[in-house]
């Protein structure tokens, strides 16, 4: 089932298709407690069927193969499937939209979102993952993001969010007022620690460049953002003249079980 790109909002549509190879260098992995999370809050373990939903370009989907479980990853746009069916061939892949599950009734134990829950965060989206979950099952949403408790990430993450127009993010929390949903039980949180060390260019430049809504400018505004960033870097004593650096982020975890 191929979902029309029109359905999806405009910086996924545009800012995923075009920079699929930037969101692969520039993103973080998950923190190693995450292995813990997925299995003894989750549930998940062999013989399990897991929907990595949003699946992107598969940056979380070894998590939950790791599980033991079989994943299915759904993801609406093409070139993001793509690199996920090119890294990851033993996964089956659906081409599909949370608003538009094609899974039968009950038929999956756990549904996952991973850094893609506030792109679809809709009751008639929460309604078709209730209805493809069996009775007991979990929906699982994780995060990463950066952690602008440190001074220069806020500094970072000011620059950025400029451009966000009308994109949707978590920390917005407009995705929580979903909350209570009847049929699931109330949201459990659980937060982690994690470092992102890299070469500066993937873990600031292309991690900025791989934002939905960023990849989505014209290319002179992207640069220009960059120029910002780059000068941002030149000024920062944590930053200065590294080729390799620490971001720090907080993965928020948060499940909820179907009643």
């Amino acid at each position: 089932m191929n979902t029309p790109s029109h359905s999806i909002h405009h910086a996924a549509a545009v800012g995923y298709q075009t920079n699929a190879d930037r969101y692969v260098k520039g993103r973080p992995d998950y923190p190693p407690e995450i292995a813990g999370w997925l299995r003894e809050v989750i549930g998940l373990h062999a013989g399990m069927t897991v929907i990595d939903l949003g699946a992107g370009t598969g940056k979380f989907t070894p998590r939950l193969l790791e599980t033991g479980a079989q994943a299915i990853a759904v993801e609406p746009v093409a070139q993001m499937l793509e690199k996920l069916s090119a890294a990851l061939p033993q996964v089956k892949t659906l081409a599909g939209s949370a608003e538009s599950l094609p899974l039968p009734d009950e038929s999956v134990d756990a549904v996952v979102c991973a850094q893609s829950f506030h792109w679809f965060a809709t009751p008639r989206a929460l309604a078709e993952i209730q209805r493809i979950l069996k009775p007991g099952g979990k929906l699982g949403m994780v995060w990463n993001m950066r952690d602008a408790r440190v001074g220069w990430v806020r500094k970072l993450n000011q620059i950025v969010d400029r451009h966000e127009g009308d994109a949707p993010r978590f920390y917005t929390g407009e995705w929580r007022k979903l909350f209570p949903f009847k049929g699931f039980e109330p949201l459990q949180e659980q937060v982690f620690m994690l470092n992102h060390r890299g070469a500066v260019e993937d873990v600031i430049y292309n991690r900025v460049r791989s934002t939905s809504f960023i990849a989505a400018l014209p290319q002179p505004q992207q640069e220009r953002v960059i120029e910002q960033v780059r000068q941002l870097v030149a000024e920062e004593g944590e930053l200065q003249g590294k080729e390799e650096v620490t971001v720090p982020y907080q993965t928020k975890a948060y499940f909820t079980t179907k009643g």
